[in-house]
């Protein structure tokens, strides 16, 4: 090798394409010429079935590794690859006498009208299911693989191992984040993602229309605000909160109320997020906490089933529940559904033993809850 040549003139260019496929067959390319042959690709092949998916190449015409997919990568006879370390280097005689390569299928029909005449090989990864490996063909010019061809392969397909190790996890990430929006994009509650400052991160199409009605909420600076003083002091507090791990918000969080300028209810649940899953979620600013805010409507059809299923009601516990939430204390329930008082105490008694609660307003806090888009 000459003192003049080294990989680190195109490493950059390696990593550069884990994070940018379309940089593959520059890098590639750049691969080849360094090792001395004239196409290099990156493939995929299954373990049982020997299927072969060409995810990046350069140097090979397109057609000839379409057919390499569907008819000749089971009589590759590089296929033991699948039982070689991961990063060593290899080449046809490896595997197999070159008398008998030259013989076969493989060489005659697909190979040869091509040019090539042999190639090295490293694997990348492997699974039971499946293994990752780079090839570099040479032609009969360059001849057959030599040493030199193999070591220099070996200083190159450590950093190809790592850019596609880091390629499939940004295909990852990229495909939970997708999800992630799209998720978010699909809820009927405006969602809002906020850093400790309250500075927005992320807010869904609902919550856009919110900030855009800018009324009971709006955003300032890129910062969520409340319109009510009182109410976004309360914000700032519990978005502090929530960056700090405070256990007052709890893992369920809080709900707090909010109305409009024409007087209609709205509530906000504040979602503590764990540490990092701003980062997770592909967003470049982690976010502490989840905003969600929705109409202060007991109209959802799941809400009165979801209470009676959790809680275990029956339709009468059920009715005088609602109605205490809707209607307020037990004379008022017992005048609206038209039974004694007594019978509606005797019903409530139960549904606080069942729920867990004493008071009216911890049945309010309760239905409130159940309102919630996470839980519903």
């Amino acid at each position: 090798m000459r003192r003049d040549e080294s990989p680190l003139d195109f490493i950059g260019d390696i990593y550069d394409a884990a994070l940018d496929p379309a940089l593959w067959p520059e890098a590639l390319t750049r691969i080849a010429d360094f090792t001395r042959g004239q196409a290099a690709g990156i493939f995929s092949k299954e373990s049982v079935s020997k299927g072969v998916t060409a995810r990046h190449t350069a140097g090979f015409d397109p057609r000839y590794v379409r057919i390499y997919e569907e008819r000749y990568a089971s009589v590759d006879p590089m296929s033991p690859l699948l039982f070689v370390a991961v990063d060593q280097v290899t080449s046809t005689t490896d595997f197999i006498s070159y008398d008998d390569f030259r013989d076969g299928a493989f060489y005659q029909e697909w190979a040869r009208p091509q040019g090539w005449v042999d190639a090295a090989s490293a694997v990348l990864d492997k699974s039971a299911a499946r293994f990752d490996f780079l090839a570099v063909v040479r032609d009969e010019a360059s001849g057959l693989v030599d040493d030199e061809m193999s070591a220099r392969l070996r200083l190159v397909a450590p950093h190809v191992r790592r850019a596609v190790a880091i390629g499939k996890m940004t295909e990852l990430e990229v495909a939970q984040t997708a999800v992630f929006g799209d998720t978010l994009d699909g809820l009927s509650a405006g969602v809002f993602l906020v850093e400790a400052t309250g500075r927005i991160v992320h807010a869904n199409i609902a919550g856009q229309a919110i900030l855009a009605d800018r009324d009971f909420l709006y955003s300032t600076r890129e910062r969520l605000v409340a319109r009510d003083p009182e109410i976004d002091r309360t914000l700032r507090s519990l978005f502090a909160a929530a960056a700090k791990g405070d256990v007052a918000i709890g893992t369920g969080g809080i709900a707090i109320p909010l109305a409009s300028r024409d007087n209609e209810r709205h509530v906000a649940h504040i979602l503590p997020l764990p540490a990092g899953r701003g980062h997770r979620a592909g967003i470049g600013n982690p976010a502490v906490a989840a905003l969600f805010v929705h109409a202060a409507a007991m109209d959802r059809p799941s809400l009165p089933e979801s209470i009676a299923r959790h809680y275990r009601l029956t339709p009468t516990e059920l009715r005088v529940l609602l109605s205490i939430v809707d209607v307020g204390g037990a004379p008022e329930v017992a005048e609206a559904l038209g039974i004694g008082a007594g019978t509606v105490k005797t019903h409530l008694t139960r549904v606080y033993q069942k729920t867990g609660t004493r008071r009216h307003a911890d049945l309010v806090k309760l239905v409130a809850r159940f309102s919630s888009p996470l839980l519903s």
